[in-house]
């Protein structure tokens, strides 16, 4: 398969799985999923590369992820949310060998981050971190610490992505904050700035690619869709967190591809 078929097969399994878990993030899952499948199935994460998801509502996109990577197996995959799982809603360290920081409460992602990067630095590697966060996150003032932090000390091992779907929880960015010019900011805070549309798996690759000026953290600015893939949830506020009823799923079985045994099966599997 090409990396579109890939993709809406991803999509597809994130919410055959989240639905039969009973609850999920989906159109958060969906904006960030290009940008997670170029680092881990792209090789851009290299063996001693860290990567946080600070947006950790996301944490589905993540193990379908992992699942198509070969870390996590099918039936963990499979198991989200059932009793006796260790997958959860949030990616979670204690339960999970390949998550390297809890998150999910929001706007810790990038201060772990900046220790890690630190640890590297301490460490001579010649590794990075990396750490994927939400817009609506940047209104939690411990990222603007970690910001000017890593600019202080000079991280040029780190690397900041920033889902930019333009809507948080009930609301677009722009209702909430009232301004979302992230790029002057950052550049402002000491970061090296660049933007990309975040659903072009070969810009994302190239951008992703490149590495940090000398004593700069970087921040990617990817321009995402919230839903992107499934019309009914693309730029809506309301699919932030929850299931579709009768009629929205005919929209997500049409628009996904689902095999009418597929979705049986599914259904037959929730709790």
């Amino acid at each position: 398969m090409n990396d579109t078929e890939i993709l809406k097969n991803l999509r597809k399994e994130i919410f055959l799985v989240g639905f039969s878990g009973g609850m999920a993030h989906f159109a958060s899952c969906y904006s960030c999923l290009e940008i997670l499948y170029v680092l881990y199935c792209k090789n851009i994460l290299q063996e001693r590369d860290h990567f946080i998801l600070s947006k950790g509502h996301a944490g589905l996109a993540l193990y379908a992820v992992l699942c198509s990577k070969g870390i996590l197996s099918k039936d963990e995959f499979h198991s989200y949310l059932k009793p006796g799982s260790h997958i959860g809603g949030e990616p979670c360290m204690r339960d999970m060998p390949f998550v390297e920081a809890s998150t999910g409460s929001l706007g810790h992602g990038l201060s772990m981050g900046v220790g890690m990067a630190m640890a590297q630095k301490l460490d001579k590697t010649p590794a990075r971190t990396f750490v994927i966060l939400g817009d609506g996150e940047l209104e939690e003032g411990s990222v603007w610490e970690a910001a000017m932090s890593a600019a202080a000390f000079k991280l040029d091992n780190l690397v900041a992505i920033l889902d930019a779907n333009e809507i948080q929880k009930m609301d677009s960015i722009a209702n909430t904050i009232g301004m979302n010019n992230w790029h002057e900011k950052w550049n402002a805070f000491g970061w090296q700035v660049f933007e990309v549309d975040g659903h072009d798996v070969s810009a994302l690759m190239k951008i992703l690619e490149r590495k940090n000026e000398v004593g700069k953290p970087q921040l990617i600015i990817a321009h995402t869709v919230k839903g992107k893939g499934v019309s009914i949830m693309e730029n809506n506020p309301a699919w932030h967190f929850k299931l579709p009823n009768k009629k929205e799923c005919a929209t997500f079985r049409t628009e996904l591809g689902i095999a009418d045994e597929e979705w049986e099966a599914i259904c037959n599997a929730r709790i």
